[in-house]
C-alpha cells in the first residue's frame, strides 16, 4: 500500500523489530524509533499555542533530531532546521522570520542563540541535554498515533536555502512532497530495506531529508547517525556500521579523496551513493579508491522530479530530462535554446546559444513556495513555469547538463563562458581541494575570471605548478583560465560544504584579514601568476578610477 504522509509511513513501522536508527553507542528499531517520535508529539502537542505550528530544531546530527522529525510528521507540525554555521544578525533574523512556537537545542545551541532576539521566549525552548527533557519526554510516551487533521498538504518542512547565491530562503515541504520523495528516491537511487545508510550531511539541509531520511523510512532501511561530516571519520564510521549507501553535498567527496590513500581503502561495504557537484573526476576517482559509485544529479529543496538518470550517457551528463516540460530555454524570450555541440573534449563549442536556464514548465503548480516571500515565490514562478535559476545545456544526443547558476556567466572579451567549466578543470589538479569560479570586474571593460581555490595545509601555491598545469587541460578554452586566483587552506563554506561563492565574488582581490593571498596574471601568453601586494591593489584601485568604473569597487 503507497501512504500519502510522512505520518502514516511512521506508523507503517510500529512493531518492525528491525534496527531503523544507529549511532555508536546505541541501537533502536523502528518499533523504537516511531515510538520515541509518538513521545515527542505528544509532548509537542501538549505546549501547542495559536499560531502556526512551527518547531525550530538547532542540533548536530543525534538521535534527537531524527525523532523530533518524526514527532512533527505525527502532529502536523513543521521543523524549520536552525543552521548551526549562522551567526549573529543573520541567524537572528532567519530564525524569527520562521515564527517559531518551540526551540529544541541543547547547551551548545542554547549558547549560540545567547543574546538573540528570535521571537522564542526562553521558557519555550527544550533542551534533549537537560536531565528535566527526560522526564518530560518519559511523561508523554504513548500508543502511536497521528493527528486526524493530517493531509497530503500539511506542511512538515521550512527548509533554508543554502544561501550560496544570496540570502537563504525558507523553502516549503509538505508531507505529501515528502512521501513523494521518499518513493521515488528509492527507486532512483536503489534504497531498499537491507541497505544501511549514513547521514552524514546536516539534518537542516534538504540533502539528507529529502534524499536519505525519507527513503530510509519509505523502505525501512537503518539509518546511521554522526553529529558532523568528517573526512578522517568516514571510512572508519562506513566500516563500524557497515554502511552501503550514503548523501553528499559540496566539498564533501574532495575532502575524502584528499585523504591519505591506502592499500585497503576498498575494503569496505559501500556500494552507491547520491550527491552534486562532485566532477566526473571525482567520480572516477571515488569508484577506483573505494568501489563504491557516486550518483551525481540534480535537485533542490524547492523542487525534484526533473532529472531522469541515464547511466550510459556522458559521465559529465545528469541524464535525461525526465518529461517533455523539463527544457533550457533563452530567460529573455523564454525560447529553447539550440542543440549543445561538444567537442572531442566535451567543451561546448557553441555556448552562447546552447546555455540557458533550465526551467518545468509543468512545474509551476508543484512548486510549494517559500514561506512569507512573495518576491521570492514570484521569481520562481514566471508565465506559468518553474524558473530553476540554474544555467544548463542538452547535447546532440538528448543529454542534459548543469552549467553553473544563473549568476556563474562571465563576460570575458565580449563573450561569455560558464564559470562551472573552469572550476571542473581546476579540481583536476591532485592538490587543489576544492575551487570556484566567478567573474570580477575588468578595470576597462567587462569582467575577469578569478578563482579561489583550497589546498591542504603544508602546501603553497607555488608548489602547485598551476600555469603548467593550466596549459595542459586542452578543454580549458583561451578565455577561461582564472586572472586572479585567491589561495586558502580553508575556504568560506556553508553548512552543507558548498563554497560560498557569491562571499567569495563580493571580496574579490581586495580581500584582508583573512589570511589567504590572491596571485594575479597581468599580460598576454601562457598564464604567470605573482603575488599581489597592497600596492598592487592600489594601483589597481587607481586603474579603476582611472577607467571611471569605480562604481563596480565596494
Amino acid at each position: 500500500m503507497r501512504h500519502e504522509t510522512i505520518a502514516d509511513l511512521l506508523l507503517d513501522r510500529v512493531g518492525d523489530d528491525r534496527p531503523g536508527l544507529r549511532t555508536r553507542e546505541r541501537t533502536w528499531t523502528w518499533d523504537e524509533v516511531v515510538r520515541e517520535s509518538a513521545a515527542r508529539a505528544s509532548l509537542a502537542g501538549a505546549l501547542r499555542i495559536e499560531g502556526p505550528f512551527h518547531i525550530g530544531v538547532l542540533l548536530d546530527n543525534v538521535p534527537e533530531y531524527v525523532f523530533w522529525l518524526g514527532a512533527a510528521a505525527l502532529s502536523g507540525a513543521s521543523i524549520v532546521g536552525i543552521n548551526s554555521t549562522r551567526r549573529g544578525a543573520y541567524l537572528e533574523q532567519e530564525v524569527r522570520h520562521t515564527d517559531l512556537q518551540l526551540v529544541i537545542t541543547d547547551a551548545a545551541g542554547l549558547k549560540l542563540l545567547d543574546g538573540l532576539d528570535i521571537g522564542v521566549d526562553r521558557d519555550r525552548f527544550l533542551l534533549v541535554d537537560d536531565d528535566e527533557y527526560a522526564g518530560q519526554v518519559a511523561a508523554h510516551a504513548c500508543e502511536p498515533v497521528r493527528d486526524p487533521g493530517i493531509t497530503a498538504e500539511t506542511r512538515m518542512l521550512l527548509l533554508f536555502t543554502s544561501g550560496t547565491t544570496g540570502a537563504s530562503k525558507a523553502a516549503i515541504c509538505s508531507q505529501g512532497r515528502l512521501t513523494d520523495l521518499g518513493y521515488s528516491n528509492c527507486e532512483k537511487y536503489g534504497v531498499g530495506r537491507d541497505d544501511i545508510t549514513y547521514c552524514c550531511m546536516p539534518l537542516f539541509h534538504g540533502n539528507a531529508v529529502m534524499a536519505l531520511w525519507a527513503p530510509s523510512l519509505t523502505a525501512g532501511a537503518c539509518v546511521t547517525l554522526v553529529p558532523k561530516f568528517s573526512a578522517s571519520g568516514f571510512l572508519p564510521d562506513v566500516r563500524f556500521y557497515g554502511v552501503t549507501f550514503f548523501t553528499y553535498v559540496g566539498k564533501a567527496i574532495a575532502y575524502v579523496l584528499a585523504t591519505r590513500e591506502r592499500p585497503d581503502d576498498a575494503d569496505n561495504t559501500l556500494t552507491h551513493a547520491f550527491g552534486t557537484e562532485a566532477s566526473p573526476e571525482d567520480q572516477a576517482e571515488f569508484l577506483r579508491r573505494f568501489g563504491c559509485r557516486l550518483i551525481e544529479s540534480y535537485g533542490s529543496s524547492e523542487g525534484s522530479g526533473m532529472i531522469r538518470l541515464a547511466p550510459e550517457g556522458p559521465a559529465a551528463a545528469l541524464g535525461r530530462p525526465a518529461h517533455a516540460g523539463v527544457v533550457v530555454v533563452d530567460p529573455e524570450t523564454r525560447e529553447p535554446r539550440p542543440r549543445a555541440v561538444l567537442d572531442e573534449h566535451g567543451r561546448v563549442t557553441n555556448a552562447e546559444e546552447a546555455i540557458g536556464e533550465i526551467v518545468n514548465t509543468e512545474g509551476a503548480a508543484k512548486f510549494e513556495g517559500y514561506y512569507k516571500n512573495d518576491a521570492a515565490n514570484a521569481e520562481r514562478v514566471r508565465h506559468g513555469w518553474y524558473w530553476t535559476g540554474d544555467l544548463g545545456y542538452v547535447d546532440e544526443a538528448g543529454y542534459i547538463y548543469f552549467a553553473g547558476r544563473s549568476g556563474d556567466w562571465i563576460r570575458v572579451d565580449g563573450e561569455n563562458i560558464s564559470a562551472l567549466l573552469s572550476e571542473r578543470v581546476l579540481r583536476r589538479h591532485p592538490h587543489i581541494v576544492a575551487a570556484a569560479v566567478f567573474g570580477v570586474p575588468d578595470a576597462r571593460s567587462g569582467d575577469q575570471v578569478m578563482a579561489a581555490i583550497e589546498i591542504p595545509e603544508g602546501m603553497g601555491f607555488e608548489d602547485l605548478g598551476l600555469p603548467a598545469f593550466l596549459a595542459e587541460q586542452a578543454d580549458l578554452g583561451t578565455k577561461g583560465a582564472p586572472r586572479y586566483v585567491r589561495v586558502s587552506h580553508a575556504l568560506p563554506a556553508t553548512g552543507s560544504n558548498k563554497l560560498r561563492k557569491k562571499e567569495m565574488q563580493h571580496d574579490g582581490w581586495r580581500i584582508e584579514d583573512t589570511g589567504d593571498t590572491v596571485y594575479r596574471w597581468v599580460g598576454r601568453g601562457e598564464p604567470h601568476y605573482t603575488l599581489m601586494t597592497g600596492e598592487d591593489r592600489t594601483a589597481l584601485r587607481e586603474e579603476f578610477y582611472a577607467n571611471g568604473r569605480q562604481r563596480f569597487l565596494p
